[in-house]
């Protein structure tokens, strides 16, 4: 749930491919200077996900080794963005920040969705990942399953959760978060449930 209402002001790194604008190449492999990834203009998106909450993804990423990743509400310094490519994946991002609204934008290719979407239009945000038909892990607040909405959503294909014991402190919340996340997945885990380790910096 990364918000871009109060973004940070940032300096490219210069390297091969990135313009001045920080764009740069849609297919990643240069230094990150930020943490932090932007989205939401929602005052209840504004937070930032921190490495570590990224890191379990990658055991689960090895069958997908070679395909394209997608960050659908990323940008070239995102942690999402760093972890993956750091980890020697292909991975492409957009943001709305950049005229790519996830709703009306697909890039020309890509096999997997991964990112943290704003929790402000959860429904909205699984209809349009679902439609495509390929697999996801899109980060959300765990609360979420008391709503009809991810049963509904759900109903026709299997739902898989990557859940933690810890709580994921996001940068940017001042240690108001007051509930826990998983990972919600479709054809990416090796089960309908998986407990994932994960170890805060």
């Amino acid at each position: 749930m990364d918000g871009f209402g109060k973004y940070p002001i940032f300096r490219p790194a210069a390297s091969p491919g990135l313009d001045s604008s920080g764009r740069g190449s849609r297919a990643v492999g240069f230094v990150m200077e930020s943490g932090k990834i932007l989205y939401s203009a929602g005052g209840n998106d504004e937070c930032y996900t921190p490495a570590y909450a990224v890191r379990p993804l990658l055991q689960y990423l090895e069958p997908f080794r070679g395909k394209i990743i997608w960050c659908p509400f990323d940008l070239y310094f995102s942690e999402f963005v760093k972890v993956l490519t750091a980890a020697g994946h292909r991975v492409v991002y957009s943001s709305i920040l950049i005229g790519e609204d996830f709703y009306t934008y697909e890039p020309e290719a890509w096999d997997i969705i991964i990112s943290n979407p704003p929790f402000s239009r959860k429904r909205e945000i699984f209809e349009r990942a679902l439609s495509f038909g390929k697999p996801f892990a899109l980060l959300m607040t765990n609360t979420w399953m008391n709503d009809a909405a991810p049963k509904q959503l759900f109903k026709e294909v299997p739902l898989q959760l990557l859940m933690f014991e810890k709580r994921i402190e996001y940068a940017g919340s001042a240690g108001k978060i007051t509930f826990s996340s998983s990972y919600y997945c479709r054809d990416f885990l090796p089960g309908q449930i998986v407990m994932g380790d994960m170890v805060k910096e």
